[in-house]
């Protein structure tokens, strides 16, 4: 196999490691999930947890926090008697919508690649 010199190194580098970020943000089970539920609206914890089946309410909390953090939602509660909770896509978390909207595609025609029998 050949080995990659100098520039090529350098290239190849410099694609893995934004990627790799992107991935570590991204990455699990539910992040991208609950993302796709706040790209229809603000919404309720309860709300979201109701858009996406078997997630539990413990890795919903942990889920809100970890992309509260990475500034892709925004939680706001309002002063209110009971206290309102809802959760939004911030500017940045809709930086993700080509991403996803191009994710979406390729797992259609994934799907119909790996359902249909050769």
């Amino acid at each position: 196999m050949p080995k990659m010199e100098g520039r090529e190194y350098h290239k190849c580098l410099g694609m893995i490691l934004p990627v790799s970020d992107a991935i570590s943000v991204l990455s699990g089970k539910w992040k991208l999930p609950i993302i796709i539920s706040l790209q229809f609206g603000n919404k309720r914890f309860s709300e979201i947890a109701r858009d996406i089946p078997k997630i539990t309410d413990r890795m919903l909390s942990k889920e809100l926090r970890d992309l509260e953090m990475n500034k892709l939602i925004k939680r706001t509660v309002y002063d209110s008697v009971p206290v309102i909770v809802e959760y939004s896509l911030t500017e940045y978390g809709e930086s993700l919508d080509d991403l996803i909207h191009e994710l979406y595609k390729w797992g259609t025609k994934h799907r119909k690649k790996v359902m249909t029998k050769d």
